[in-house]
């Protein structure tokens, strides 16, 4: 097979159970999906590239026939398409690299989704809106402000050209069960909350919507699952935490969730210069899944950061919980 190479045929003894693809599953939000889909009783088939490791396809998803022969002998029901370049700042100094990612991998998973008839699930950002008008509905213009939110949208309306039956989830930023704090923007913080040294500046004016892997990974479980009952169930959904914070709060919160100072944390109430410009307040309105029942209550942020990061305390006491 072209551009990937497979562990072997573990998939022929998973029996009759429905088979979900993930792409992009060594990463954060795609290893929480893999987690949630395997405890619905799906067999799950998931590739990586860079950071392959045991039990997933490693697969280059730019290569068209790779991707054509990676369905062709798994046959998922399920495509969840997690795969993404996410760091805006990246994207906009990796033009290239990002957009054939975001939109030309998407394209080709999309037409190859709808030619073997698998639900294809498309994981999209509020980045694509630019954040002046909030909140946001599912049929609101789009305008995104840079270049990781235009790869998204255009790989979003490659998604329903090519495969107009898709369902297309929006999700703002995200944290959860990471294997590094530099992993997610949101738990990168913990840095600077933890070194009390010396005075930090911290963003107090961008509004954001933190949300757990955990609540979008269930989300994208029970989409799918309907999906897959009733056909009607397509097109564009959005899913957020309803927790409104700066990076400046979401700092002060995780201090005190473990009874750290927070001082020394200062909070920067004016906007400063940035090469790559991110949207003041995106927040996504979320009652079409809502009305679907299709949506989740979303873990409150101080006990889901808890979660998340008390791998990474100095107190051993706290290291004895490590997350698998």
């Amino acid at each position: 097979m072209p551009g990937c190479q497979s562990g072997g045929s573990e998939q022929e003894a998973m029996g009759s159970a429905p088979r979900v693809l993930v792409t992009g599953a060594s990463g954060l939000l795609g290893r929480a999906v893999c987690r949630e889909f395997q405890s619905g009783s799906w067999s799950v088939i998931g590739t990586a590239y860079r950071r392959a490791r045991p039990r997933l396809i490693r697969c280059d998803l730019t290569d068209e026939d790779a991707v054509r022969g990676l369905l062709h002998e798994h046959k998922p029901d399920v495509i969840v398409h997690c795969a993404a370049e996410r760091r805006p700042d990246i994207v906009e100094r990796h033009t290239e690299a990002a957009v054939n990612l975001n939109v030309h991998a998407t394209s080709m998973l999309a037409k190859e989704a709808a030619l073997c008839g698998a639900t294809f699930l498309y994981i999209s950002t509020d980045y694509v809106f630019d954040g002046r008008n909030p909140p946001y509905g599912e049929d609101d213009t789009p305008n995104p402000l840079n270049v990781y939110g235009r790869s998204k949208l255009e790989g979003e309306r490659e998604t329903l050209r090519l495969c107009p039956a898709a369902l297309i989830l929006r999700v703002p930023i995200l944290f959860g069960e990471v294997e590094s704090v530099s992993e997610s923007a949101v738990t990168c913080l913990w840095l600077r909350v933890q070194d009390t040294t010396e005075s930090c500046t911290l963003d107090h004016c961008q509004q954001r919507f933190p949300t757990d892997t955990r609540d979008v990974a269930a989300v994208c479980r029970k989409l799918c699952e309907r999906a897959r009952q009733e056909p009607s169930i397509s097109g564009i959904f959005h899913f957020s935490s309803n927790q409104q914070m700066t990076k400046y709060e979401m700092g002060v919160s995780m201090a005190r969730a473990f009874n750290l100072p927070c001082d020394h944390l200062i909070p920067l109430t004016e906007q400063l210069a940035a090469s790559t410009l991110r949207p003041m307040n995106s927040q996504l309105n979320c009652s079409r899944l809502e009305l679907l029942n299709l949506s989740v209550e979303p873990r409150p942020f101080n006990t889901a950061i808890t979660d998340c990061l008390w791998p990474f305390t100095p107190d051993k006491r706290w290291r004895q919980t490590v997350f698998h």
